[in-house]
């Protein structure tokens, strides 16, 4: 199939350290041309691929702070798209619900993958304005407030087998990976952490927008004993941290619309133990993968039981459920549905 890519700016396709929705369509493109697909990805002139790259700015804007107005870039981005949508039998984009309006008023069948949170009230009016354009899910969750979308199909991430792998390692710490945020509750996990008299090693990005809630409330916590910051982190170092961890916590409080994370430490055969929100329950299978729980005091007295999980039967689990493979093959379904639904068909015209 000709299948374009629609990638955000924000981050280089894959990016340099954090970004989950870039790594996952970094994760997808490559995955479509293994399989034999002609690809074409648009994305930021710094991106590595190896499908047909059409770069629509030289850096990803988080490296390049020349850029004052990211959203103009995105619009002249899909203006090109658009200019070149019949030269495509399926348009994917990765850009919320920006491409709804331009392409729905052209030939050529496109699907958005919905990757962030959609329980907000301005997102009922969109989709009430956009019911008929199709969508995708990455949990059934994050479809739930908008029962009036056009959902195909949930479609979980997923990873290269390959990328992460468990360590012969002596499992001696609890891990929080990603980015420190009021929903992501790190303050939580450093707690959980400090009722077990366990260290806790830190792995995490601090955006702009949350930096003065890392200085006013996070940073305090990182002088108590046994807490360590270690910053971002690159997947090249993730095996390695997640394989010495006894647990991945992620206390979060928010409808986490999929969540990495949590398949980036089964990979490891590291099992995790989060809160019940978003799509947790969809990911984490209780008593085999991790625990499910509600609050600190019962992460707490779940955190002697990690031990007991088998650490080859969580990777085992990552390579059935959650591999890239697996996740281009679920969307090379849904590409030949579309374009056999959008196929001209022959008229008979009696004389």
């Amino acid at each position: 199939m000709r299948i374009a890519q629609v990638a955000p700016l924000t981050e280089a396709i894959p990016p340099q350290l954090y970004g989950g929705t870039e790594r996952v369509v970094s994760w997808l493109t490559e995955e479509l041309v293994e399989l034999g697909h002609d690809v074409t990805l648009f994305a930021s002139g710094d991106s590595q691929t190896s499908a047909k790259l059409e770069p629509m700015w030289p850096r990803s804007l988080r490296m390049d702070d020349t850029v004052r107005d990211p959203m103009a870039l995105h619009i002249s981005m899909l203006e090109q798209v658009r200019r070149r949508a019949g030269e495509f039998d399926i348009l994917h984009f990765h850009l919320d619900y920006f491409p709804f309006s331009v392409f729905s008023r052209q030939p050529t069948p496109f699907i958005t993958t919905m990757h962030g949170r959609l329980d907000l009230p301005e997102h009922q009016t969109v989709f009430d304005s956009f019911a008929a354009v199709p969508v995708i899910s990455i949990s059934d969750a994050q479809r739930r407030p908008l029962p009036q979308a056009r959902w195909l199909k949930t479609i979980h991430h997923g990873l290269p087998a390959g990328l992460l792998e468990p360590r012969a390692v002596k499992p001696a710490y609890l891990a929080f990976l990603g980015r420190i945020a009021p929903e992501k509750a790190v303050d939580q996990a450093i707690g959980i952490a400090q009722r077990c008299g366990l260290p806790i090693k830190i792995a995490a990005k601090v955006d702009p927008a949350d930096r003065e809630y890392f200085e006013h409330d996070i940073r305090p916590l990182l002088k108590l004993p046994g807490v360590e910051y270690i910053g971002e982190i690159s997947d090249s170092e993730k095996s390695d941290f997640l394989s010495g961890a006894i647990g991945l916590l992620m206390p979060i409080t928010w409808p986490e619309p999929f969540g990495l994370v949590m398949i980036e430490a089964m990979a490891c055969g590291t099992p995790v133990l989060a809160y019940s929100a978003g799509a947790v329950p969809e990911i984490v299978e209780h008593g085999l993968t991790g625990f499910i729980v509600a609050n600190e005091q019962e992460a707490a007295g779940a955190v002697p039981r990690l031990a007991t999980l088998s650490r080859q039967r969580i990777r085992a689990r990552f390579e059935e459920r959650f591999t890239a493979r697996r996740m281009a093959e679920d969307y090379l379904k849904v590409y030949r549905q579309m374009a056999e639904s959008h196929e001209p068909r022959l008229r008979v015209v009696k004389g």
